[in-house]
């Protein structure tokens, strides 16, 4: 477990009935109790939302303008790599969120800004959370897919890699089948265009150059005239800028060094002369250079008009530098194009060889993952068998089943994205009972051991630092319950386990156990949410066995418990 992430502290303001609270949660098992309305569930919506749940002004405490959840991750080097888009900092990972009754939402992963996306990436990979519906989603065949492959550790990269380029080829096949129906009328078209783009060979940005140099060239004695002018009332001798800066500075120069304040006036005298000399030389250079070039004017306009007639011609309604770079784009691959539709038949058939080296591919790594699965399936149901006849449900078996295309004549719809096989799993309630899908054959306690049984089996191989039970002990009592509890208990030395529960013989297990109270006036405060040992928790499960404070066969009861898990 020194491997795994944990969460060391939770931290909660303004959600629903809660005002204030902060819990620190130790590793093994944790068991929140108390009565019904005083706030377990908020606790555990406050996680949500630390890990991407949606946000809900609705959950923001009455009179409060924000609520605000944080958790604070314990997160070893060796799990760092799965969150490589936050900064871990000391082997912490701290996730706040905060949600305003304006249903406005931020997040941050310690203090960087983050998105609700970001959040339920990492959480992926901190914390599994099962609430009172997790039952109901184990009876659908893509959640049973899912933990099959979360115990197999499948990983379906190198078949959907290979799936994508089977569809990529089948694509580019019918376009080029397309291509072939019309294959005279497009090649003439597509060679004319590669002719001409290339005797006209634009280049990037040429255009907007092109443009401004007509410009220029268009306006030259205008030019001329207005940088000479400029240049006389710089150099004139007598009235020029030049002249009268330095007509200044003269008579500046004995005076300056007897005051300070006049040496600073001096200098920017000094410093504006000295631009003013740099900006005439660079007029002269400019009106040197400023010369009538009509032949260079001729093939400037010409060549714009040869841009434009390509864009024409060829383009489409963007903007000429835009339809230019598309054009660009067109040529580059025009020489592929070409080949293909002059290839016909002879190129299709290449392809389509192509083609039927990718689909043996594609059914290789198929059949890996079927046949990974398969394996998988049966130890899944000897563990998951044996956990569940320790809960109480002695002489009932689990079976989790693949169901496989037929890889001898396989049809392309059996290639999903997740595979080629149809995962389902059952119980068979005795040896010869027939096997029923979970759906039709559990009750609702019998379906929240299959669950507890199946995550207790995973947890083993699994990453998660992190599971959260709401009521997973709901339809359970008596026998059933203590195991239950027991097999929480178990859960707990491979991970960190969070349990939402009424039962007392679950509660027994714990190895820390919080308390949640109301105030008279219905909410919760700090002081509200308390951690409870010694005879605080035999009070405590003594008032989950009986309904009531202070009874004493209660209390021998809870003693007798609690000494369970000694």
């Amino acid at each position: 477990m020194s491997e795994r992430t944990f969460l060391e502290e939770i931290t909660i303001r303004s959600i629903g009935v809660i005002d204030s609270s902060t819990l620190e949660i130790s590793k093994g098992l944790t068991v929140l109790s108390g009565e019904t309305g005083a706030g377990k569930t908020m606790i555990l919506t406050a996680l949500n939302l630390i890990l991407g749940g949606k946000a809900d002004s609705s959950l923001v405490r009455k009179g409060a303008e924000r609520l605000v959840a944080s958790g604070r991750f314990s997160i070893p080097k060796a799990q760092e790599i799965l969150f490589e888009d936050a900064l871990i900092e000391d082997g912490e990972l701290i996730v706040v969120r905060t949600v305003g009754a304006d249903g406005k939402s931020k997040a941050t992963t310690n203090g960087v800004s983050a998105t609700a996306s970001t959040l339920a990436s990492f959480g992926e990979n901190l914390v599994e959370v099962h609430g009172q519906a997790a039952n109901h989603t184990i009876t659908k065949s893509s959640r049973q897919r899912e933990l099959l492959d979360r115990f197999a550790v499948i990983d379906l990269d190198r078949y959907q890699l290979a799936l994508a380029n089977y569809h990529e080829m089948k694509d580019r096949i019918a376009t080029l089948k397309k291509s072939i129906a019309a294959k005279d009328k497009e090649l003439a078209e597509l060679k004319v265009f590669a002719l001409e783009f290339s005797a006209l060979n634009p280049a990037s940005g040429e255009f907007v150059e092109i443009e401004s140099e007509i410009a220029r060239l268009s306006s030259v004695e205008e030019l001329r005239a207005a940088t000479q002018l400029a240049s006389s009332a710089i150099e004139d001798e007598e009235a020029g800028s030049l002249t009268s800066l330095g007509t200044a500075r003269r008579c500046l120069e004995n005076a300056r060094s007897k005051d300070r304040l006049l040496e600073e006036i001096y200098q920017q005298l000094s410093e504006s002369f000295f631009l003013l000399a740099d900006a005439q030389s660079a007029l002269n250079s400019y009106i040197s250079r400023l010369e009538a070039d009509p032949a260079r004017l001729d093939y400037l306009q010409q060549r714009k008009s040869l841009l434009n007639a390509l864009v024409k011609k060829f383009g489409g309604a963007k903007g000429i530098d835009e339809e230019i770079a598309s054009l660009a784009m067109r040529f580059k691959n025009s020489t592929d194009a070409i080949a293909d539709l002059e290839g016909g038949d002879a190129r299709l058939q290449e392809l389509e060889k192509e083609l039927v080296a990718i689909k043996k591919t594609l059914l290789s790594e198929a059949k890996k993952v079927s046949d990974a699965r398969t394996d998988a399936a049966v130890k899944l149901s000897t563990l998951v068998t044996r956990e569940i006849q320790q809960l109480s449900m002695p002489h009932a078996t689990f079976v989790a089943s693949v169901e496989s295309a037929d890889y001898s004549a396989p049809k392309e719809s059996d290639f999903t994205s997740q595979g080629c096989d149809e995962i389902s799993m059952f119980i068979q309630g005795h040896k010869d009972a027939p096997l029923v899908p979970l759906a039709k054959g559990a009750s609702g306690g019998e379906m929240s051991r299959v669950m507890l049984a199946l995550e207790v089996v995973i947890a083993s191989t699994h990453p998660i630092g992190t599971y959260v039970f709401d009521e997973v002990d709901a339809g359970v009592g008596g026998k059933a319950a203590i195991e239950v509890g027991r097999r929480l208990h178990q859960l707990a030395q491979h991970a960190q386990v969070i349990v939402v529960t009424h039962l007392p013989q679950v509660a027994a297990w714990a190895d820390s156990h919080f308390v949640v109270t109301k105030n008279n006036d219905g909410t919760v405060s700090q002081s509200d949410v308390r951690q409870v040992t010694g005879e605080d928790r035999i009070e405590e499960v003594a008032r989950m066995l009986a309904g009531l404070e202070n009874s004493l066969s209660a209390r021998e009861h809870a003693t007798e418990l609690l000494s369970l898990k000694v």
